[in-house]
């Protein structure tokens, strides 16, 4: 089973993915754990491969290329990130979490030193525009365009166990399936 999970900062797609790797035993590749190996293979700090990345538009393309090259190369894994959902094609499951502005600012700013609610949804929006363009100009992907993906939730709806017992249905169904076309 290969799963994606993306969705906007904040909206809660690593503890999903945490939450499911753990309960289905699936490994777990993330664009945050992809950029971290990246700037130990380039012998930077992660603050200043940040910079690079920054200033130099091939750090996102290596990082999505990467996570493309794991989660398809790779079974029973989960890959989470912005653009894992159009990044692995043959992916099984697509997942994208949404929640509201003000609900995803509260959670940046829950878990981020020094960051109020006020500052955490300018820096969100900032970060989701400048984002949306990179995408935009580098692969002609709409973002804001939910088509690829499987199911959407609602994680300003639902907390963690709950996304984790809805998608544990998805994957219970998509295995029934599996077995009935063997």
């Amino acid at each position: 089973m290969r799963i994606t999970i993306s969705g906007p900062p904040g909206s809660g797609t690593t503890s999903l993915a945490r939450y499911l790797a753990g309960k289905h035993g699936l490994a777990l590749i993330s664009a945050g754990e992809v950029f971290r190996q990246l700037a130990k293979e380039h012998g930077m700090e992660l603050a200043e491969f940040g910079k690079f990345a920054e200033s130099d538009p091939s750090v996102d393309r290596m990082i999505d290329a990467r996570q493309k090259e794991i989660g398809e190369t790779s079974d029973d894994i989960i890959v989470e990130g912005r653009l894992s959902g159009r990044m692995v094609e043959n992916a099984d499951l697509r997942i994208w979490l949404s929640a509201s502005i003000s609900c995803r600012a509260k959670r940046i700013a829950g878990g981020r030193d020094g960051m109020d609610e006020e500052g955490a949804r300018i820096y969100t929006e900032n970060r989701q525009r400048s984002e949306s363009t990179r995408y935009r100009n580098y692969y002609g992907i709409d973002i804001d365009d939910l088509s690829p993906y499987d199911i959407v939730l609602s994680s300003g709806t639902f907390g963690v166990d709950a996304l984790g017992a809805i998608v544990d249905t998805v994957i219970a169904c998509l295995a029934r399936q599996r077995e009935g076309a063997r």
